[in-house]
C-alpha cells in the first residue's frame, strides 16, 4: 500500500516510538515525501473524507479539556466523546485558523502528506471564554467561530526524544538507492514551502512518521517511513525572522509581494529563514522545479477558488491586515505558479 494511503481512520491520538540515532537515520534514508494522486480529481472544498471528518462550517459540540499545549497560537483540547479528543484552533485574528486549512488542503491535493484541518464552528461545554488567556473563566457553553479542528495523520511518530522532529537539511540524507524519495520530490517539497512562504521551519514543525510496520530478524522495523510537515499555520504571508503572525500568516499584501525566486538564474528559492528555522533560500534542481510545476498546473480555477473559500481567507482582516477577495488570492497563486512553471533551472 502506498505511503500516504494510511490516513487517519481512527479517532485516537497517533502513537510514538523512540529510536536510537542510528535507527532514526536509517528511517530517514528510506523515507518518502509524496505519493502519486489524482490532483485534478480532488475535491478541495470537501477535503479528505475519512473517519472523523467534518463538513465545512459544521457545528461540533465537545467538552473542554484543561491541558497545556505547545505553541503560542490560541488553541485548546476538546473531547467530542471520551475516546475522541481533538485540538481546536480558534479566533478571528488567529491567522493559523485560516492558513492551516488552506495549506493542508493544498498539500493533500498535490500528494504531500499532511494532517487534516477542518473549518468548523465549535460549541464547547465548560470552556473559558478565551482558553489561551484565562482558563479559570469557565462557562456553560462558549461558541468559537471561526475555528479549525485538527485530525492527525494516522501512524507512529518516530523520534529520538519527544518533539525532536526533523530539520529541512535532513531531506538531503534521503537515499533513493535505499528506497527513499528521489531528489525531484524532495526539491518539490522545498519549493512548495517557498510558494506558501512557510516561515516556521524549526524541527518540531516536521514529523518523521512510520505509516506501516513490519517484523523481521531485527525485530519491529518501519516499512513505510515518511517525512511530513505537521504545522502549516505560519503560511501565505512573508517568512520572517521571529515568525510573527501579522506578516507571516495569511497576509495578502505580504504574500503578493514575495517572489518565488531569490535568484532565478540559479533557481534559488525566496524563503527567509526565521531565528529558529531550518530552511533558507533552497537551491532547487530542474527536476524538482518541473515536478512541482507539473502538479500545480493540474489544479483548476475551481479548485483554487475552493481552496481559499473553504479556508475563509476573505474573512482574514484586522487593523494591520487588509481583507482580500478570493479572486485576488487566486490571481496571486496563479502568478506564482507561472513563476515556477515558466522557468528552466540549470542542470
Amino acid at each position: 500500500m502506498s505511503a500516504c494511503a494510511h490516513l487517519s481512520s481512527s479517532l485516537g491520538r497517533h502513537s510514538h516510538k523512540y529510536l536510537s540515532s542510528k535507527a532514526r537515520l536509517q528511517a530517514i534514508r528510506r523515507a518518502q515525501v509524496w505519493e502519486s494522486t489524482d490532483v485534478a480529481g480532488k475535491n478541495v472544498k470537501v477535503g479528505p473524507q475519512e473517519s472523523g471528518a467534518f463538513a465545512q462550517n459544521e457545528t461540533v459540540r465537545c467538552t473542554y479539556r484543561d491541558k497545556k499545549l505547545k505553541g503560542h497560537s490560541p488553541k485548546f483540547d476538546c473531547a467530542i466523546t471520551p475516546e475522541d479528543e481533538v485540538k481546536v484552533k480558534y479566533g478571528r485574528e488567529n491567522g493559523e485558523v485560516y492558513a492551516e486549512v488552506a495549506a493542508t488542503r493544498l498539500f493533500w491535493a498535490l500528494g504531500f502528506p499532511a494532517d487534516r484541518m477542518y473549518p468548523v464552528r465549535v460549541a464547547c461545554l465548560g470552556c473559558p471564554s478565551d482558553p489561551s488567556v484565562n482558563k479559570s473563566d469557565r462557562r456553560d457553553q462558549v461558541i468559537f467561530d471561526p475555528a479549525a479542528i485538527e485530525r492527525k495523520l494516522k501512524g507512529t511518530t518516530l523520534e529520538e526524544r519527544e518533539g525532536s522532529g526533523w530539520i529541512w537539511p535532513e531531506l538531503d540524507l534521503v537515499d533513493e538507492s535505499d528506497g527513499g524519495a528521489p531528489r525531484a520530490q524532495r526539491d518539490g517539497l522545498k519549493l512548495l514551502a517557498v510558494l506558501i512562504q512557510h516561515t516556521d521551519t524549526k524541527a518540531q514543525q516536521q514529523r518523521l512518521m512510520c505509516l506501516k510496520h513490519k517484523a523481521d530478524d531485527a525485530g519491529d522495523v518501519c516499512a513505510e517511513p515518511v517525512l511530513m510537515v505537521n504545522d502549516l499555520g505560519m503560511t501565505f504571508g512573508s517568512a520572517n525572522l521571529f515568525n510573527r503572525s501579522v506578516p507571516g500568516s495569511v497576509n495578502f499584501e505580504h504574500w503578493s509581494k514575495e517572489p518565488i525566486w531569490a535568484d532565478a538564474k540559479r533557481c534559488i528559492g525566496n524563503l527567509s529563514v526565521s531565528q529558529t528555522g531550518s530552511l533558507e533560500n533552497p537551491v532547487i534542481s530542474e527536476a524538482g522545479r518541473k515536478f512541482l510545476a507539473d502538479l500545480l498546473v493540474q489544479l483548476s480555477d475551481r479548485q483554487l477558488h475552493d481552496l481559499f473559500e473553504v479556508a475563509r481567507f476573505p474573512e482574514r482582516h484586522s487593523e494591520h491586515i487588509r481583507a482580500a477577495t478570493t479572486e485576488e488570492w487566486v490571481n496571486v497563486f496563479k502568478r506564482k505558479r507561472s513563476e515556477i512553471a515558466g522557468l528552466t533551472c540549470p542542470s
